[in-house]
């Protein structure tokens, strides 16, 4: 069980990782503003999970959206203490959508779920990082806009498996607010249940023990079935469920 403290570095360090244009402070939400793809990009999140709803707040919250021509956005951990503002955003006509499990691990669980060589790790995306996001099977504009947010992501690294000289594989590990959170997890479609995810965890596991950092997050859709076995065999347990609401 994730501690109060935890949650607001996790809900921090989420919102350095993807690099909204703008982040607001609102009572205790922290609001992303940006017009691309990302969710976690463009949704206002509290930063606890007991609190009360405040209406002009909320209030607040979509004007902010408003004022920059983008429609609001909520993520709400389905917390017990959270249940007025889910009630709220009910009675405003917001609908929850696309359940995400928030998971913590460790970065030596990572390191040694491996089958094969942890993957090399850089200090910046490279082109054939950022191909694989718009390969076959991908969404390329959501793809291309996962790339330019990632490739901003500040004192992150980048995994890659290559064979051929074509990368395969890729991850980011972003540092921050004591953690490690891994994001942007692509397998070739051709190429998966092959390993390769696993030994990009570990070289992601492998950057984080270099810089003292032993706990990691991570999002995935809790639809992902695939990867929600590769995390869960590398240690990686529940924290919290979320849901996104809009209108």
């Amino acid at each position: 069980m994730a501690t109060a403290v935890d949650v607001e570095a996790i809900e921090r360090a989420t919102a350095a990782a993807v690099t909204p244009h703008e982040v607001l402070e609102i009572g205790d939400w922290l609001v992303t503003l940006d017009p691309g793809t990302i969710r976690r990009a463009s949704s206002a999140v509290p930063l606890r999970h007991d609190l009360a709803c405040d209406v002009a707040v909320l209030d607040e919250i979509e004007a902010a959206y408003a004022a920059r021509g983008l429609k609001p956005a909520f993520r709400i951990a389905d917390a017990p203490g959270l249940e007025d503002v889910r009630v709220e955003l009910t009675r405003r006509g917001y609908v929850s959508e696309q359940p995400t499990l928030v998971k913590t691990g460790g970065a030596l669980g990572m390191i040694a779920g491996a089958r094969g060589e942890p993957a090399p790790v850089e200090g910046a995306p490279s082109p054939g990082w950022a191909a694989v996001f718009t390969s076959e099977g991908f969404d390329p504009a959501d793809g291309a806009n996962r790339v330019a947010a990632l490739s901003r992501s500040p004192d992150a690294v980048y995994g890659g498996v290559s064979d051929g000289g074509r990368t395969i594989a890729v991850g980011v590990a972003a540092f921050g607010h004591g953690w490690a959170s891994v994001h942007g997890m692509r397998t070739d479609k051709a190429r998966r249940g092959e390993g390769l995810a696993g030994r990009v965890l570990a070289g992601l596991g492998a950057a984080a023990q270099a810089r003292g950092i032993e706990r990691v997050f991570l999002q995935v859709e809790e639809s992902n079935a695939g990867a929600r076995s590769l995390y869960r065999g590398v240690g990686f347990e529940r924290a919290w469920r979320y849901l996104y609401w809009s209108r």
